[in-house]
């Protein structure tokens, strides 16, 4: 049976196409009504970005649509009085000239600077509105990303969700904000200018509305086009990313230089955009090959008004002004249409794309309490944890990753995972913080489900280094204080976390001590740790967090023999009356384990002590003596580094 995997595409903007005739006005309806829905969710992200922003808006956009009406007919009775001075031949010097018109030349410099001034408002509002709206979107899609459950980031189709919300964080909502107030401030002035022009004939403006028609059809047809076929392409866009990003990360550049890939990354990439740029190429030519046709149109039935309107005012006797007024209205209603068009597919378009955003932001979190009100763990007590009939699968899989396993460890015993590569053992530790939870069966805390507990509560039960840990670019005070934010960062607490992981000797030779930045990401200063380093101060943070369960998982593979032992060393100090859990490849960690768990294929196949284990000549034997042998052998030849 083939896994189920989410659609990377979808229609439209969901919905299903109608079969009958009788169905396309219910279908067109669901689409407006999912238009505005989309649009006012835009409009209300502003509003609570900055509410002043969205009024300011608001108001520039209602003045742009007045503004030009007013000029029109400023503009016309200047015409007609300059034209009536130049009829009559009474003018003898400056003064006889401008007195008759100095109240309409006022009028025009007030139109044109309040004008002037309207555009330098209305872009720095743009401005500072594009800035607070992405921050507060950012801002939400990385709260969301607080909150979604682990399994999430294992699936093509969230990772697509996630691509296209970030890709349309920073573009879309203001872009689709400021076309939506062009709408409004066209539409007033096309308003006004209709009225105008229908003083001359009331069909001047349906015809000039009518021949638009058609370029606004297409352009809607094209933006949803656009949409799907960027939606369905997604994979590709993602390709380029991935392949454009190996070429520029540092922790890349050494392997991609002597291995030879540049040649065989750029491939791929060029390979990648040419799968994603082939559809799109004929969409944009079709498009512009249709949209002249259009315009074609379109202009003829303006170049046949603007006849009309000529000979309308030299028929009725009307004056030059008349003649300016009509043809102004004529080209401002072209124009502000075109705009309306434009600016009202940008809108459609943006909307759908709207939708990356909700889909990514409605992505659903099931690791949640399964009890109203959830249980609180007892911090700083004795803690038991059982593994009962626990089954795990990856999301969009069929194989069990753990299959069956049944375990129990308490606080003052040490447990230690051990196994081959893929055995599931991080996955098994990633049960038991419950960032995954089971397929079959139940993970018991102290005797109730897991699922039972306040998460963000239960996590702090736990103090943890994974394989990946983190790297942060920060202080070195700073990435230990964030095993544990909520604990007062003393210098005192700091240098303990420092001594408990072997980290506190490097970190003193440091140019700045503990306030060193690390990376050169952002300071110039900063300094690049080594790979046994990082992991000392991985160690230093889980060790901070003073936590009652605490978890290591691969933590020495980068360091020495003589510093894996002393880390193992004050580890079994410290965590003597917790639940301490290893997964190592080094079985040195486990001779003196209480507990040594070993799994096979998710299954767990032999449990005991070391001394147990041996004696049963099994699994754990092999892989001991093996391991112990190549050690033997690393001595004998006069080398220290077995692995």
């Amino acid at each position: 049976m083939a896994p189920n995997k989410p659609p990377l595409a979808v229609p439209d903007d969901g919905l299903e196409k109608p079969k009958k005739l009788s169905e396309v006005p219910g279908y067109l309806a669901r689409r407006v009504a999912g238009f505005t829905k989309r649009l006012f969710y835009i409009i209300s992200l502003v509003w609570e970005a900055s509410p002043g922003i969205l009024i300011a808006m608001i108001i520039l956009s209602a003045m742009s649509g007045v503004l030009p009406i007013v000029g029109a007919y400023i503009a016309k009775d200047l015409l007609n009085a300059i034209n009536g001075l130049i009829g009559s031949g009474e003018y003898s010097g400056f003064w006889s000239v401008i007195q008759p018109i100095l109240f309409l030349l006022i009028l025009q410099f007030i139109y044109l600077f309040i004008n002037r001034v309207m555009g330098r408002i209305n872009n720095m509002v743009t401005a500072i509105a594009g800035e607070v709206v992405v921050n507060h979107i950012r801002l939400k899609i990385i709260t969301k990303a607080k909150s979604v459950d682990l399994a999430s980031f294992d699936s093509p189709g969230f990772y697509e969700k996630l691509e296209n919300a970030n890709r349309e964080a920073s573009l879309r909502p203001i872009r689709i904000m400021s076309a939506t107030f062009s709408v409004i401030s066209s539409t007033i002035s096309v308003i006004g200018f209709i009225a105008v022009l229908a003083t001359l004939s009331p069909w001047a403006p349906l015809i000039i509305v009518a021949a638009s028609i058609p370029g606004a059809l297409v352009n809607y047809y094209y933006r949803n086009r656009n949409f799907k076929y960027l939606r369905k392409h997604s994979k590709e866009r993602r390709q380029m990313n991935y392949y454009s990003d190996i070429m520029v990360n540092k922790d890349n550049v050494k392997e991609i230089k002597l291995l030879d890939l540049g040649d065989t990354v750029i491939d791929k990439y060029n390979g990648a955009f040419a799968r994603y740029y082939k559809g799109l190429k004929g969409l944009i030519l079709r498009e512009g090959f249709t949209q002249v046709i259009v315009s074609l149109v379109y202009m003829i039935a303006s170049c046949a008004l603007f006849a009309y309107v000529a000979y309308s005012v030299v028929g009725g006797s009307g004056q030059i002004g008349d003649y300016s007024l009509y043809t102004g209205a004529l080209n401002s209603i072209t124009s502000y249409v075109s705009t309306i068009v434009t600016a009202t597919a940008t809108i459609y378009e943006g909307t759908l794309f709207i939708n990356n955003m909700l889909d990514f932001l409605h992505e659903k979190q099931t690791v949640t309490p399964s009890v109203t009100p959830p249980l609180l763990p007892d911090l700083g007590a004795k803690h038991t944890i059982e593994f009962r009939s626990v089954s795990f699968r990856y999301p969009g899989t069929e194989r069990d990753v753990i299959h069956n396993f049944s375990l129990t460890v308490s606080s003052g015993e040490s447990l230690v995972l051990v196994g081959l590569n893929g055995a599931g053992k991080t996955t098994l530790i990633k049960l038991m913080t419950r960032l995954y939870d089971p397929t079959d069966g139940e993970v018991l805390l102290d005797g109730h489900n897991i699922k039972e507990y306040d998460v963000s509560a239960l996590y702090r039960l736990y103090g943890i280094v994974f394989q990946d840990f983190g790297k942060y670019a920060d202080t070195v005070s700073e990435n230990i204080r964030f095993g544990d934010v909520c604990r007062e960062p003393t210098e005192e607490n700091i240098a303990t976390a420092a001594h408990s992981g072997n980290a506190d000797g490097f970190i003193e030779r440091l140019p700045g001590g503990y306030e060193t930045p690390l990376t050169r990401m952002f300071e110039d200063e900063g300094i690049e740790l080594s790979g046994g380093q990082w992991q000392k101060l991985s160690l230093a943070r889980a060790f901070y967090r003073e936590a009652d369960i605490i978890i290591l998982d691969e933590p020495t593979s980068a360091l020495d023999a003589m510093a894996e032992q002393e880390v193992y060393n004050r580890f079994y100090e410290l965590a003597k009356d917790k639940i301490s859990v290893f997964v190592s490849h080094r079985l040195s960690s486990a001779v003196t384990a209480t507990k040594i768990a070993v799994i096979n294929l998710g299954e767990l196949t032999e449990l005991g002590t070391h001394s147990e284990l041996m004696a049963k000549r099994g699994e754990y034997y092999k892989l001991f003596t093996t391991q112990a042998s190549r050690y033997t052998a690393a001595t004998e030849n006069g080398t220290t580094h077995a692995e």
